[in-house]
């Protein structure tokens, strides 16, 4: 399985949100590129809320460690 990045994620959820704003594809091609936001959008919230917890073990680690 491919590796998650980020931000190659993140710039094409953005890019896809401008495709959609502006108004001009089909309603066809502005529900496929919706369904592909929605996708992006959950994988990119998925990293984050992965990446607080593993801060908030490490951080919690890092007291433990300090008393």
């Amino acid at each position: 399985m491919e590796k998650f990045d980020f931000e190659k994620s993140l710039a094409e959820l953005e890019k896809t949100v401008l495709n959609l704003e502006k108004g001009d594809m089909s309603f066809e091609d502005s529900i496929s590129a919706f369904e592909k936001g929605i996708k992006l959008s959950k994988e990119c919230t998925n990293y984050l809320e992965n990446a607080k917890q593993k801060i908030i073990s490490l951080s919690d680690a890092e007291n433990e460690e300090e008393k």
